[in-house]
């Protein structure tokens, strides 16, 4: 790898002069000092290993690192290090089903029960919290667009004593967690899941994870080959995302970013998500290429992606997805009664939606006060974001999920929109 992290060109929409940024430095006398000080805070007071984050307008992009690829490991963070980017997975499996769309081999308004014959003839709880066999009959199938907005009836009830949870878990069908992965293939994942009820009626509210799982299960069946190698052919190749796949090979394992910890809030007590380097769940192919989790990558591989959608579709020239189908995914497909049914973090559906993949905003929050913009984290630790309004793009990627629900990743962001605030 070379000495440079990156160039920003002379007029740098990003604010000050034109500047070089090296290995663990992004400028941090100019454009975004701030941000590199809420990182190396987050890293001096022992919440993550180390981070990389780009921010992008157009060709002005500046890449900062911070720490160490691992917990007590000395290996610097790098621009090329590799990350589980989780939930970031759900817009490129969108992606995917969109294309599809595009070329007739689906429709939104028509149920799966074609291609996914185990999830027909619905069956859905009484309650919630009842016994898996006191059933009403679900009032219509479960067409494309309930699967695309998480609206499919079936997501994470987040109630580890409910009756439904307890199913999910014996049937190993890791619809919460990314790791451990399910140890079955996609034909019977879908069958295991397809013995469950519904956990609410298809349409009535949305629920999330689970609708970008069956994605996944939908593309490869429709596609007539592996989701995975969909996902490659269609998606990463077109955009040169070379370092972006469903599990890491060997010869990049030195750029593999350990895992850090998760907090639980109540009891204090601190986990590790996955395993490190070559006893990652992530180190080989898994069973079940996860359309909602998946997908490792790094900052810049992401980037492309998010330029594409930045772009209406386009990459380098080359049409990827009509602009028509980036409008679909990047608007709140939700509608107020389905808001109003569903649960998430606290004010969350106050001030966003959800399009196909990713959350949009929706009204001024504590990072911006113009709505619109648009993207998704991971919860690993990963965050990315779109916004139009400022054509900006920022990607930030650690490997601690404390970082998302501390508070940081909301700071973070804040420090980005105040450094490109439009002069």
């Amino acid at each position: 790898m070379g000495a440079l992290i990156s160039v920003v060109a002379p007029g740098c929409a990003l604010g000050g002069a034109e500047e070089e940024a090296r290995p663990g430095q992004d400028g941090a006398s100019g454009a975004l000092g701030p941000a590199r000080e809420v990182m190396e805070a987050e890293v001096a007071a022992g919440q993550m290993p180390g981070a990389v984050w780009l921010v992008a307008r157009g060709d002005d992009v500046h890449v900062g690192t911070v720490g160490v690829t691992e917990i007590g490991g000395s290996t610097p963070m790098r621009r090329d290090t590799i990350f589980r980017i989780a939930s970031m997975t759900k817009a490129v499996t969108a992606t995917a089903v969109m294309m599809l769309v595009e070329e007739g081999k689906l429709d939104l308004e028509s149920p799966v029960d074609p291609w996914l014959p185990e999830l027909a003839a619905r069956r859905v709880l009484a309650r919630l919290d009842g016994p898996l066999d006191e059933t009403v009959p679900a009032e219509r199938p479960i067409t494309v667009r309930d699967l695309m907005t998480l609206t499919m009836g079936f997501g994470i009830p987040f109630d580890a004593s409910l009756p439904i949870q307890r199913a999910i878990g014996e049937l190993e069908l890791a619809n919460e967690q990314p790791v451990p992965m399910t140890p079955h293939g996609p034909d019977e994942w879908i069958r295991r899941l397809g013995t469950l009820p519904l956990m609410h009626q298809p349409g009535a509210r949305w629920m999330y994870n689970t609708g970008s799982l069956v994605q996944g299960v939908l593309v490869g069946r429709v596609a007539d080959q592996g989701f995975d190698a969909f996902v490659r052919e269609r998606i990463l190749a077109p955009l040169g995302m070379r370092d972006t796949d469903f599990h890491v090979p060997v010869d990049k394992l030195d750029r593999f970013a350990g895992c850090g910890y998760f907090t639980d809030q109540q009891t204090g007590a601190k986990t590790r998500m996955d395993r490190d380097g070559a006893e990652s769940a992530y180190a080989s192919p898994p069973a079940f290429p996860s359309g909602a989790a998946g997908l490792v990558s790094t900052v810049d591989d992401y980037l492309l992606f998010a330029r594409m959608l930045m772009n209406g579709g386009v990459h380098e020239g080359r049409r990827i997805l009509s602009a028509a189908s980036v409008r679909e995914m990047t608007a709140d497909q939700l509608t107020p009664a389905q808001k109003a049914e569903s649960s998430f973090f606290p004010g969350f559906f106050e001030t966003h939606g959800w399009g196909y993949g990713l959350a949009v905003t929706t009204a001024p929050d504590a990072i911006s006060e113009v709505p619109g913009r648009y993207g998704w984290d991971g919860g690993f630790g990963t965050s990315w974001i779109n916004d139009p309004s400022r054509e900006l793009i920022g990607i930030v990627m650690t490997q601690s999920a404390d970082f998302l629900f501390s508070g940081a990743l909301e700071r973070f962001w804040r420090s980005v929109y105040v450094a490109t605030e439009p002069a």
